[in-house]
């Protein structure tokens, strides 16, 4: 019988995990909560049980699985699957590899969530065959992750494809949860802009479809802005200048002919992608923005978990 692959996007409200075929088919899908109690110490065991929990309902066992590739936040040691530091969930210096194949019996292989995304969307989703590919998640953070001649960029101690700790704001920016100020996170994440609009409904008197609203989130600035509401649109054209800047600079620096914007905040759809790239054609150099196309992710969700697969393929498929 044909082994599959395990898939795992650890996030920070939800893990999702995948059993997915050799081919990239998805077999099975499901997501669990979050742990942090303890600084995240259940999270490991949390996925383990859930994965035997899965297996027991196909009726299979650990040995229908080849291996298990997984994302997490932040930079992360390749070969050793040591996560140097998860500023949203509290791991610093953790052994996630051989803790997961301790708990597992199974081989593992961990990279930066934001990688995985990226590997996921040239594997089955919006940056299929590009050999050249930017791909950036907006979601309760910004992660980046980068593919150059089809290999992820990750950089000489896991920290290649930060993107969302690009400095968008030098001075007197918000403060980050990896210990600076005004990175693109604190801007262009849903976090970031949920913190932009109350500062403005706050600071100004002017009309919004958003005073309506009980607890504003990123997507109610997006659908106000489709509604031509004007403090929504002035948010939406602060956070895509940000990101159309930020996008630029990485790609004047490796001319990707896809640049792959995913995470929750992508579902605003056409609005973001045309006003980032407006902004992005106007900073990039003009050869490097004839040569990109900025497109939203496909996979959703998903992206994460495919991207675990097929680096769990590559890892482990003899």
């Amino acid at each position: 019988m044909e082994k599959w692959l395990a898939g795992v996007d650890l996030g920070g409200t939800t893990i999702k995990m995948a059993f997915i075929n050799i081919y990239g088919e998805m077999i099975d899908k499901w997501e669990i909560d979050t742990n942090h109690t303890d600084h995240g110490k259940h999270i490991v065991t949390d996925i383990a049980k859930a994965i035997d929990q899965r297996l027991e309902k196909h009726g299979q066992g650990r040995e229908m699985l080849l291996g298990i590739g997984m994302g997490a936040p932040g930079p992360i040691k390749g070969d050793t699957g040591v996560v140097y530091e998860t500023v949203n969930i509290g791991w610093k210096n953790y052994p996630l590899k051989n803790l997961l194949e301790a708990e597992t019996s199974l081989p593992v292989v961990v990279d930066n969530d934001a990688n995985m995304a990226a590997i996921g969307e040239m594997w089955k989703g919006a940056g299929n065959g590009a050999k050249n590919l930017v791909c950036v998640t907006l979601g309760t953070g910004v992660g980046g992750g980068v593919i150059a001649n089809g290999q992820i960029v990750r950089g000489t101690n896991g920290a290649g494809g930060e993107i969302g700790h690009i400095t968008s704001i030098p001075d007197g920016g918000a403060a980050c949860n990896c210990g600076k100020t005004g990175c693109l996170e604190t801007i262009a994440s849903a976090t970031g802009i949920v913190r932009i609009a109350k500062e403005k409904l706050t600071n100004s008197e002017a009309d919004s479809i958003l005073r309506q609203a009980e607890h504003v989130t990123a997507k109610d600035v997006f659908d106000a802005a489709k509604a031509n509401d004007r403090l929504a649109l002035e948010i939406v054209d602060f956070v895509t200048f940000h990101l159309g800047l930020a996008l630029a600079h990485v790609a004047n620096a490796l001319n990707p002919e896809k640049i792959v914007i995913g995470g929750g905040v992508s579902k605003a759809g056409d609005i973001l992608v045309q006003h980032t790239g407006h902004y992005f054609r106007r900073f990039a150099f003009p050869r490097v923005a004839e040569g990109a196309s900025i497109v939203t992710a496909t996979l959703g969700n998903d992206a994460g978990v495919i991207g675990g697969a097929w680096l769990a393929k590559q890892a482990f498929l003899l």
